[in-house]
């Protein structure tokens, strides 16, 4: 699932619905640019190929160079079939979003992202943390999402046939 906002009339935000905000992202944008995307791996230079680009994370302006590369862009999912343009930075201080697209299932993910969210604020609420900016955080080891992909697939149960709250 995807959402679209519209930021202004000629600018528009893509965002996966398994995106986590912990920090507003548009403060970090180049004002100048047409098209920004979120990258798994960024090394400080926008130009360098050696980036991570991934697509969970969009942010737009709509003009025909935009339009001519969004077109480009679905043409190549024939040319480079088997490809997915989102195959995570490890420092708490420069990240904006999580992305769960390493994870299959809705259950899964709202489960780990939970687990992040716990990670994220235990993050901020470090002494540590608050005193020095020094300390880089961490992650704990995804639980459900962690070989989702080799899983089979649970089917889900009818109304009334469910696990209780």
């Amino acid at each position: 699932m995807r959402l679209s906002t519209q930021k202004a009339q000629d600018k528009w935000t893509s965002v996966d619905a398994d995106i986590m905000w912990f920090r507003d992202p548009f403060s970090k944008f180049d004002k100048d640019a047409d098209f920004q995307i979120a990258c798994d791996y960024f090394n400080g230079n926008p130009s360098d190929f050696r980036n991570l680009p991934n697509g969970g994370f969009k942010y737009v302006k709509s003009n025909n160079k935009t339009i001519q590369f969004y077109k480009f862009w679905y043409e190549s999912r024939l040319t480079y079939s088997g490809v997915n343009e989102q195959d995570a930075s490890k420092d708490l201080n420069k990240v904006c979003t999580m992305h769960a697209n390493c994870c299959v299932g809705l259950e899964n993910k709202v489960h780990d992202l939970g687990i992040m969210l716990g990670d994220w604020r235990k993050y901020k609420e470090s002494p540590a943390n608050q005193m020095t900016r020094g300390s880089t955080g961490s992650w704990t080891v995804p639980q459900l999402c962690r070989g989702s992909f080799h899983r089979p697939r649970v089917a889900k149960k009818k109304d009334g046939q469910g696990r209780k709250s």
